[in-house]
């Protein structure tokens, strides 16, 4: 009788059971891990935006805040060439994907915003910025706003569409 080379059955279907068992104790952590990846960057975009802002009204006073995340932004995908100068429709104080990130089919590290403005005699007077996941439970669970006080909050809760007023952002948790 010879020796036959190799692995049984029995010894490649424990192997493979140990491989799924590490991956199903491994992939949860994995996601839990990227959703607050994606929370830290849009918290950090809410950051940017008030950041924004207020150099937009320091350049534009004549306008007040900016009505739209897109007119914080740059006038193509490829920036602010040096030949153009900004204007309040295309401010270049944000990158193109951020100012672009306001639908769940364009969002940015798993989030989309949306911006409201509080307006009165021609003057944005206020503004609040909101963003949410584009996939609630898979790209993030809270959602964030802010407005022209700087403080950031959060919500636990699943929102439909971004906190675009002062009130509503009000109801939110400070962020710590």
């Amino acid at each position: 009788m010879r020796k036959q080379k190799g692995f049984s059955l029995i010894e490649l279907l424990i192997v493979v059971a140990i491989i799924l068992i590490i991956a199903a104790i491994a992939i949860p952590n994995l996601l839990r891990a990227r959703i607050a990846a994606n929370e830290s960057s849009a918290v950090s975009s809410v950051r940017t935006i008030n950041t924004s802002q207020v150099a937009y009204l320091s350049s534009y006073p004549t306008v007040g805040y900016s009505g739209t995340i897109l007119a914080l932004g740059p006038p193509a995908a490829t920036g602010c060439p040096s030949t153009v100068t900004p204007t309040s429709t295309s401010a270049c104080l944000v990158d193109w994907v951020l100012a672009n990130a306001t639908a769940p089919a364009a969002p940015k590290s798993g989030y989309y915003f949306g911006m409201g403005v509080v307006a009165a005699g021609g003057l944005n007077l206020g503004y609040t910025v909101g963003g949410i996941p584009a996939a609630l439970n898979t790209t993030g669970v809270r959602g964030f706003c802010s407005n022209e006080d700087g403080v950031i909050r959060f919500t636990a809760t699943g929102n439909t569409a971004p906190v675009t007023t002062n009130a509503a952002c009000a109801a939110y948790t400070n962020l710590q």
